[in-house]
């Protein structure tokens, strides 16, 4: 019984250890090398625009490997602990030929009852190596489901929405991915004249307004491109609306346009243009 007791805590203790030595593993090949160095995990793996990411691809590189890596080390996990469980049965003198047996059985069963766990684990899998989406990331998964992502586990997408509610989206479930994180996002700001409006000095004031605008913070870090009035957008009974677009930062676009909208329109106002 001491023989077998003292058996059982150096499995136990080796299950730690190497469970342990892994998970640094893999902590390293998920840690970026320095000056935004590509993490060793990424290195055979592709990725989505790098090019269009600039100064921020080292910071989606990072999200993406931490993202992969706590997968990587909940399978270590249960791999680990299955075969130190299956190692204590055979020193407490059970036969496991019959649960290996009863496992392949099972595997079977499951196979056809949990076809569902399956397809979750997998399409989990394949949207990180095809980096559709990483911790981090802001994205759209379908009606009313649209926020943060704040974890992906083997089976389940964790978002929370603007209003705070979290969200557990089933990754079989996810049939379509928009990601307002890669690469870059466009701040889009509809601005409403009155009939009768000199059209041509409105775009005038809103060209040197935004440009002014774009180059003070705390915009100036957020905005990539140089900001476009395009012009007219669109005709409606009560007024004409002007767009004006500018390239943001992924995910700044929402901040960005509000502060637009807070700066322009007072120019206009000051101008003699109002809105109906």
């Amino acid at each position: 019984m001491i023989a077998g007791a003292i058996k059982i805590v150096v499995i136990l203790i080796a299950a730690f250890v190497i469970r342990a030595l892994l998970r640094k593993v893999i902590r390293r090949i998920t840690t970026p090398g320095k000056e935004g160095k590509k993490p060793g995990l990424l290195k055979p793996l592709r990725e989505r625009a790098p090019q269009a990411l600039g100064n921020l691809v080292s910071e989606r590189r990072e999200q993406r490997a931490k993202t992969i890596g706590s997968v990587l080390q909940s399978i270590v996990t249960i791999l680990i602990f299955g075969i130190a469980f299956l190692e204590i049965m055979i020193v407490v003198g059970l036969d496991i030929t019959p649960v290996l047996t009863s496992a392949g059985i099972l595997g079977v069963a499951i196979g056809f009852g949990a076809q569902n766990l399956v397809k979750d684990f997998l399409s989990g899998m394949f949207m990180l190596l095809e980096d559709q989406y990483g911790v981090g990331d802001v994205v759209d998964l379908g009606p009313s489901i649209t926020g943060t992502v704040e974890a992906v586990a083997l089976r389940t997408t964790t978002i929370r929405d603007t209003g705070g509610t979290v969200w557990y989206v089933r990754n079989g479930e996810i049939l379509r991915v928009g990601n307002s994180s890669q690469g870059f996002a466009v701040a889009v700001v509809d601005l409403p004249l009155s009939y009768g409006a000199n059209l041509a000095e409105a775009t005038q004031v809103l060209e040197r307004t935004v440009a002014l605008v774009a180059d003070r913070e705390p915009l100036k870090s957020d905005i990539t491109a140089k900001p476009e009035v395009l012009g007219v957008e669109k005709f409606t009974p009560e007024n004409i609306t002007l767009r004006i677009t500018v390239k943001t930062r992924p995910g700044r676009q929402w901040a960005v346009q509000r502060n637009l909208r807070a700066q322009l329109m007072p120019a206009l106002e000051e101008a003699g243009f109002t809105a109906k």
